[in-house]
């Protein structure tokens, strides 16, 4: 079978979703199928690159410093070329695993069968999060229109310019909508979590016909030789991420309990030296971009990873990443992450937004020995692995592109 990803970042760029993107690439590839990847080129990537039955082409869709999720859809000129032309007619299916929307009724016109996968809440939310800044709260508005003061907020929330807000406010309110016309046009839909189906469903009842639940696949993440028993959190200082929840947390620990941590932060950028320092009397350290022997020399000073997301993540892979690297993990009790950790021992939840209960998982696990983190730890990535195997995964993966391949035999053929 020949599958036709059009993913306009490919890992190693983007984050969780491009990661699931390429491991289905690969083991695809590796099954037998040929797979052909679309995607944009940076730097100095080479325009074509194989391994075995992957091939990936890398084209100047947009310059790194664009809105992938609309810059994407502006390449008409991309998607009328005769190389488009070309491998539409070789595809057997067609898969978008993000934001590259007008590529469906292309592929439908050429008849072939279309496979959209759900990283986030597009279909339903322009801004992909289904939450509403302006109200701190889970959006309640549908048909994928988000209110202007939500856009507003939620920029505003990240610390973006003025013409940077105001155009965010025009796009989402523009295209948010033709979206979900687009995406409606796919023969499947795939949610990588049972929490995300139920939102997207809830708000539009006629997505359940089409939509399966698959989790993405495990990246290959080996047990971390860890020499110390600090704390780790990755999410920058966004407020989606919860780091005012974190920050909230660590200064009652360290004013109200008199104790003291040690939180290596990632993704933070922009701090001077008077913000860094009120972070460091809490026990936080910042870092900016890291290398990857940076971080991983990082990672093994961390035993527990803090996730505090106060909106509802589909399935973030820094839980899975956690558990498989044989770390504890306290995380905010939203989205997929309940599923991620039925059954692990070493995963402590609590209700998302609430520091206070925080505070308690993060004090319970500080004062655990070192051969009980251990343990539990070993136990994480036992469960992670047995409840999530990749074998397993991709047949149900496999299930489904021979599910849309046969109707498309079958309208041919009638």
């Amino acid at each position: 079978m020949n599958i036709l990803f059009l993913s306009e970042l490919f890992y190693p760029h983007g984050g969780g979703a491009e990661l699931a993107t390429y491991l289905y690439a690969k083991l695809l590839s590796e099954e037998g199928f040929h797979v052909v990847v679309l995607t944009n080129r940076f730097g100095e990537e080479p325009e074509i690159s194989k391994e075995r039955r992957l091939t990936v082409y890398r084209l100047p869709l947009f310059s790194g410093a664009e809105s992938v999720k609309y810059s994407i859809l502006s390449r008409i000129d991309v998607l009328l070329s005769g190389f488009m032309k070309k491998l539409m007619k070789w595809a057997d299916v067609v898969y978008v695993p993000r934001f590259w929307f007008s590529a469906i009724p292309l592929a439908k016109a050429y008849r072939r069968p279309v496979i959209t996968h759900f990283h986030d809440y597009i279909p339903i939310c322009s801004l992909s999060n289904f939450y509403d800044v302006s109200k701190n709260a889970i959006c309640s508005r549908k048909n994928g229109f988000c209110s202007i003061n939500c856009v507003y907020a939620y920029e505003k929330a990240g610390q973006r310019g003025f013409s940077a807000v105001v155009s965010s406010v025009l796009l989402n309110s523009f295209f948010g909508p033709c979206f979900m016309r687009m995406v409606q046009l796919s023969d499947a839909a795939v949610c990588v979590s049972k929490a995300q189906r139920n939102l997207i469903v809830g708000n539009q009842a006629g997505w359940a016909s089409k939509i399966q639940v698959i989790y993405n696949p495990l990246p290959n993440i080996p047990l971390a030789d860890v020499q110390a028993d600090d704390f780790g959190y990755f999410g920058g200082s966004g407020y989606m991420k919860g780091f005012p929840v974190l920050y909230k947390a660590a200064a009652y620990i360290n004013h109200i309990k008199h104790e003291r941590l040690r939180i290596h932060a990632t993704k933070f950028s922009g701090f001077d030296e008077k913000s860094s320092s009120v972070l460091r009397e809490l026990g936080i350290f910042a870092y900016g971009k890291l290398s990857m022997e940076e971080y991983d020399d990082l990672r093994n000073r961390i035993r527990t990873v803090i996730v505090p997301s106060v909106w509802e993540e589909p399935l973030p892979y820094v839980v899975t990443e956690t558990m498989l690297g044989g770390k504890l993990l306290i995380a905010s009790r939203i989205g997929g992450i309940p599923e991620q950790v039925v059954g692990c021992e070493g995963a402590f939840l609590f209700d998302a937004g609430d520091y206070e209960q925080l505070v308690d998982r993060v004090l319970y696990v500080k004062n655990l020995d070192r051969e009980t983190m251990n343990n539990l730890g070993l136990k994480n990535r036992e469960q992670v692995m047995k409840q999530f195997s990749n074998e397993k995964i991709l047949g149900n993966f496999i299930d489904l592109l021979t599910e849309v391949s046969s109707h498309k035999s079958n309208k041919v053929n009638s």
